[in-house]
């Protein structure tokens, strides 16, 4: 029996280590001017800043996954916005994933945060600080009914479509990606005022957090931008397509290989991986 746990066990870490990416064994940041390289999902970061991990106006949920740096821009825009809804008293905010040390990609949960320019924010703002313990395996609140075409009545608030009206708002900001009935009642609440929900796309998860992406920033001349969002608040036909039913013979995606680096990611990681 003893044989037995220990080759589970040799198996268990082989797998980890098959499954880990070399960018996680890039501890630190990797110094230089701060420097987004790179495509969202195919690039890395020089220069990254750590969120601070004490702070009146938010708390950093899973810091022992050390996937809380990214590019000064997006710490300030935590801040920003953090301060914002303190002001308001709309409660604590959770930050979720952000980036790695240097970037790069994640081993799991994402394709994207490779740049510095991406944080989850929880769509949930609880009245008074989770512990530690909460903080380390935090509970996410489901946001979307079961058939996906609605929130969940007794979950949503105010608070909620205020938070991402005040993130959609900055001028930072160009995309932020929700579930499809979440975006479905942002525009149904939002009434006159409703430039800002141009910014915020549907995508498939996110039902109990928001991503939030910022423009490349100046300077940072091997940053790839996407292209603007469609004109208009994409509330009418584009949001319906995503409840229609699926076509008949349409097959599910299938996952390709990650795309060769940019060189000056290459570089950086032959350089500074352990």
């Amino acid at each position: 029996m003893k044989k037995i746990l220990m080759a589970l066990g040799a198996l268990l870490i082989s797998t980890s280590a098959l499954a880990a990416t070399p960018w996680q064994s890039i501890h630190q940041p990797i110094s230089g001017k701060p420097q987004s390289i790179g495509s969202f999902a195919n690039g890395c970061i020089i220069g990254a800043h750590p969120l601070p991990l004490e702070a009146p106006d938010y708390q950093v949920m899973r810091q022992d996954q050390r996937r809380f740096f990214g590019h000064p821009d997006l710490i300030l825009f935590i801040q920003r916005l953090s301060d914002q809804v303190h002001h308001l008293q709309l409660g604590e905010v959770l930050i979720g994933d952000m980036g790695m040390a240097a970037g790069g990609r994640f081993s799991s949960g994402h394709a994207s945060h490779q740049t510095g320019l991406d944080v989850d924010i929880w769509l949930q703002l609880p009245k008074t600080r989770w512990t530690s313990a909460m903080l380390l395996k935090p509970q996410p609140l489901d946001l979307v009914s079961a058939d996906g075409k609605n929130v969940v009545a007794r979950y949503w608030r105010p608070e909620i479509d205020s938070l991402i009206k005040l993130a959609a708002k900055d001028n930072d900001v160009t995309r932020i990606f929700v579930n499809p009935a979440i975006k479905k009642q942002l525009c149904a609440d939002a009434g006159a005022d409703r430039g800002w929900l141009r910014k915020v796309r549907p995508w498939f998860g996110h039902r109990a957090h928001m991503h939030v992406r910022l423009r490349c920033p100046p300077g940072s001349l091997e940053c790839q931008d996407q292209p603007a969002p469609p004109p208009g608040d994409g509330c009418g036909a584009e949001l319906q397509s995503w409840f229609a039913p699926p076509k008949p013979g349409k097959t599910a995606p299938v996952k390709r290989e990650p795309p060769p680096l940019p060189p000056s990611c290459q570089a950086l990681l032959g350089e500074h991986r352990l």
